[in-house]
């Protein structure tokens, strides 16, 4: 039975490692439900899940990942007040902090439709969308990942960094987009892996010394809602 709700929790400021575990915790009870409805041929609805967070400062590091992108050492890790962990998402080096929306969606994407790069199209053109409504002209950008500005340019920058995982067509792991984030941080690692290439955020953008993550948050869920035709709810 084909379930297209998703259920949206804030989860406010967490603990990227915390957030982690509870994302694994959602995951497993999905994977629980399809393995269960195969075995005993039931035909139980998936849930489905869209998390959003905002982490401390935290960089991690994709399965497929070079620990060389990371610029500093443990000890400097210490003295800016971040941390350090490897994951099981694809993708390279990310960084997460304050002021950046981290989106987690949990899905059974038999739900929805089982293509990949659909899911991630469909993930990067609602960020695309998002930033239309600032006036912002966002592109995906061919052989990289996320949602990016002036793309094909020297002023080519990032603002949205995307790594996905999947299993039995359930997702994990998501998007993180740069809305009042401190640039500074991202300049202790190679973003993504990828040499030469700028991070910006919203109020850079825009000029402004803040933009309302709430207000993003509603544009991001309204996008998402449109593009997998789900009806979004929340906890």
């Amino acid at each position: 039975m084909l379930n297209n709700r998703v259920e949206v929790r804030d989860l406010g400021s967490k603990d990227y490692k915390k957030s982690w575990d509870y994302q694994e915790l959602l995951f497993k009870e999905i994977l629980d439900v399809k393995v269960k409805n195969r075995r005993e041929s039931t035909d139980v609805e998936t849930p489905n899940y869209l998390l959003l967070v905002e982490h401390p400062h935290v960089y991690t590091l994709g399965k497929s990942g070079d620990l060389s992108n990371l610029l500093i050492s443990e000890e400097k890790l210490t003295e800016i007040g971040a941390t350090f962990h490897k994951i099981n998402r694809g993708g390279d080096i990310t960084y997460h902090g304050p002021g950046q929306i981290v989106g987690y969606p949990i899905l059974d994407l038999e739900n929805f439709f089982t293509d990949i790069h659909k899911y991630l199209r469909l993930l990067e053109e609602m960020v695309i969308l998002t930033l239309d409504e600032y006036g912002l002209k966002a592109e995906s950008s061919k052989g990289e990942t996320g949602v990016w500005l002036d793309v094909g340019t020297p002023f080519a920058r990032k603002i949205c960094a995307m790594g996905v995982r999947a299993s039995r067509w359930v997702t994990m792991h998501g998007f993180a987009l740069n809305v009042n984030a401190d640039l500074g941080y991202f300049d202790h690692m190679i973003p993504c892996g990828i040499k030469g290439k700028a991070v910006t955020s919203l109020n850079v953008e825009l000029g402004k010394a803040e933009i309302s993550m709430e207000e993003v948050k509603t544009k991001l869920l309204k996008h998402f809602a449109a593009l997998f035709e789900a009806e979004m709810t929340k906890a």
